[in-house]
């Protein structure tokens, strides 16, 4: 018997950074080695995403509790598995979709289909012994990402005080993963100074940024943000740049008009497309994630035209890993990048999948964690076994951020000099 063949296949119910079920998987194989999955979940999800199987008992943990994930699991994905190679990813995540047989994971759940696929991705790395950046990347994983990091995080994950959603940091001037997280970490403590200095409470957002209350402004995150690369010694645009997470389709109405609520001001697709302009004129802004909303095209296209060779414009809802989306946005010259995030789709193998095709189109994949999240570290090495150059997280705070940047630290030293990290340089690729 092959000793790298699924013998077990265990699930059960734990709990992400915001206290709601998930899904975590144990798959163990014949040789006694074993490999654990577990999901992250979104707050500000798309809806082309794959979907989330919840029990939607209200009695039970508000309706989030997924028994019926873990039940599909037990019953139906174990029994299809058990005798697989594990080390067969593209097989074992093959037959995971065929038993799902729907577009979006809605028969068997994302949640539990990816759960499972994470687990046999790490079994089969640990029963070779080898780092799961290497299982997956083979020879060539060498790629330490440049962070993209949180500092103020507003819109869905910090109660809707801002309409924006993630004010955030990239150390576009580093030379190194370890220097570049160290500075982002100086920008925070300085940010954290800031705050008091203009009497803002120092509350916690979900991704373990600021929690910015008593903002005017949406504008006035970039201020603050400014300030506090300035006062940790760094020069803003070339030490430390700012990007922004704006998940714009939270604030997008059916009749094509964007209202920021924080500002009462509403705006057609052009007017808010200008607004956008400005603020890049005004500030250094290198990357700007789901500018537009899902479902304007027209406006991804616009506002691609005016500033899609000065700055990264990536999708996020817009394309959710999705290869169909991505292409559609390739061909008619939508953003210049890609958000990767394993549960829209829902196996390691598409996730992978989606990476190359973004790659081999020309755009940019910002591989990233969800808004709740677990101690689980498989983005770190899906990151650099694809060598996508760029990893979303979210803030320099709480454990389940730290786990996986403290991941990536511990890789690099793994690495040693053969790892290679390119910085501010990656924009270079899209950035004429």
């Amino acid at each position: 018997m092959n000793k790298f063949n699924i013998k077990e296949v265990k699930a059960r119910q734990v709990f992400d950074s915001r206290s709601v079920p998930t899904v975590e998987v144990e798959v163990v194989l014949e040789c006694g080695v074993y490999g654990r999955g577990t999901v992250p979940s979104g707050a500000s999800t798309g809806k082309f995403e794959a979907l989330e199987l919840r029990d939607n008992d209200m009695k039970k943990l508000n309706g989030k509790s997924v028994y019926k994930a873990i039940e599909n699991i037990k019953q139906i994905i174990a029994p299809a598995i058990i005798g697989m190679d594990a080390t067969n990813q593209v097989a074992v995540d093959r037959k995971l979709i065929e038993l799902d047989g729907s577009e979006n994971k809605s028969n068997l759940g994302a949640n539990s289909i990816l759960a499972v696929s994470m687990a046999v991705a790490w079994a089969g790395a640990n029963a070779n012994k080898i780092p799961l950046y290497r299982h997956l990347g083979g020879a060539n994983a060498k790629v330490l990402p440049i962070p993209m990091i949180q500092i103020i995080g507003g819109g869905a994950h910090a109660n809707n005080t801002t309409d924006f959603q993630d004010y955030l940091v990239v150390p576009v001037g580093s030379k190194s993963f370890s220097e570049g997280y160290e500075m982002v970490v100086n920008v925070y403590n300085a940010t954290k100074k800031i705050f008091s200095k203009y009497k803002k409470p120092l509350a916690t957002a979900d991704e373990g940024g600021f929690w910015p209350t008593k903002f005017n402004t949406n504008e006035e995150g970039l201020k603050l943000l400014l300030e506090g690369i300035e006062e940790s010694g760094y020069e803003p645009g070339k030490d430390i740049a700012i990007a922004l997470d704006i998940a714009s389709s939270e604030f997008y109405e059916e009749d094509g008009m964007y209202r920021l609520s924080l500002e009462n001001r509403n705006m057609n697709r052009i007017e808010y497309v200008d607004y956008l302009c400005q603020l890049i004129e005004r500030y250094p802004i290198v990357s700007i994630e789901d500018a537009m909303a899902e479902t304007d095209w027209e406006g991804s296209k616009l506002l691609t035209e005016k500033v899609g060779s000065k700055i990264q414009l990536v999708g996020d809802d817009l394309f959710t890993t999705n290869i169909s989306r991505i292409q559609k946005g390739v061909k008619i010259g939508v953003n210049n990048s890609v958000l990767i995030k394993m549960n829209q789709i829902g196996t390691i193998t598409e996730t992978l999948d989606a990476i190359d095709f973004t790659k081999n189109a020309g755009y940019l994949p910002v591989v990233s964690a969800r808004s709740g999240e677990t101690e689980d570290t498989t983005i770190v090495h899906l990151a650099i076994a694809t060598n996508a150059g760029q990893l979303k997280v979210g803030s320099v705070a709480r454990s389940e951020r730290t786990a996986k940047w403290n991941e990536v630290i511990r890789i690099e030293e793994d690495l040693q000099d053969n790892g290679v990290y390119d910085g501010g340089n990656i924009f270079k690729r899209i950035i004429k």
